[in-house]
């Protein structure tokens, strides 16, 4: 009975290939399949990422054109195979996969400010299209890396200074400052988050004296202070001090006062001592 067999000869087939019937076919054994079409046998390593187990899997696979006739595990992988399998599992991962600490994202979004603000600097597109578009700048880190989990040995912010031009890391700080200080002496970090300019968030107290917002980006742009009532609420916004104190600081200082009474509120903020941050607290 062929219906058993698990290999056939067909010699006449009746019908399409779908469905058609054999009207002379033998069965084919094992031994007479490696012998008759053995030329057509082809054994080769297959490394791929598994979706199912998030890992790179690998086997020795022998094959009969389309069909598989086994597939047996292999323990020793070629490194690299294993590199460009792992790269391939964290492009259909996607970037939320990799281990991004603080410091990684703060780094990322200064130099994709500073590729906006200076383009003529010519700097490596870390933004999440650029990054995800090709993944070829993480596969040298990826080696003895085979599964989702060993990618939080990755050190992110590492990987990511090495995309950046070595003379422009050595100008980063003074391009994109970190933190800045500000006229009462504290110092406070510079947002570089988001697709606008920078954002220093400060208690407006502490801006007494200034007359003009910090700039970044060897001049180019000026940072938007969002400054901040003795509470920590935002009351206004502003790249122009300037303007401000002009303009805006007259309708706040009142609001200020009343909220506030036991605070300074000088009539005229730009000969205004500063109130240091522990005075505020």
């Amino acid at each position: 009975n062929l219906n058993k067999s698990d290999w056939i000869a067909v010699a006449t087939l009746d019908g399409a290939a779908g469905d058609g019937k054999a009207r002379l076919a033998a069965a084919l054994t094992a031994t007479e399949r490696e012998t008759h079409f053995s030329s057509l046998i082809v054994t080769r390593s297959g490394v791929q990422w598994d979706h199912k187990t998030s890992s790179v899997s690998a086997a020795e696979i022998r094959t009969l054109g389309a069909i598989i006739l086994s597939e047996k595990p292999m323990k020793d992988i070629d490194p690299e195979l294993r590199a460009k399998a792992m790269m391939l599992g964290v492009a259909a991962l996607g970037l939320p996969a990799l281990p991004w600490s603080e410091a990684a994202e703060s780094f990322r979004a200064r130099i994709i400010f500073l590729r906006r603000a200076m383009p003529d600097l010519e700097l490596p597109d870390l933004s999440s299209d650029g990054l995800s578009k090709d993944f070829t700048w993480l596969e040298p880190y990826l080696q003895g890396i085979s599964r989702k989990s060993d990618l939080a040995r990755l050190d992110l912010l590492q990987i990511l200074r090495s995309l950046v031009p070595h003379d422009i890391l050595q100008r980063l700080e003074k391009l994109t400052p970190q933190r800045i200080e500000v006229p009462s002496g504290g110092h406070y970090k510079i947002d570089y988050d988001g697709d606008g300019d920078p954002v220093l968030r400060v208690r407006l107290q502490e801006m007494f004296g200034l007359h003009s917002a910090p700039q970044v980006a060897d001049g180019r742009v000026k940072v938007k202070i969002e400054l901040l009532s003795p509470a920590g609420r935002p009351v206004a916004v502003t790249q122009s001090l300037e303007t401000f104190w002009t303009n805006g600081y007259p309708d706040v200082r009142k609001d200020m006062r009343g909220r506030y009474p036991k605070h300074y509120w000088p009539e005229n903020p730009l000969e205004a001592q500063a109130v240091a941050p522990r005075k505020l607290r």
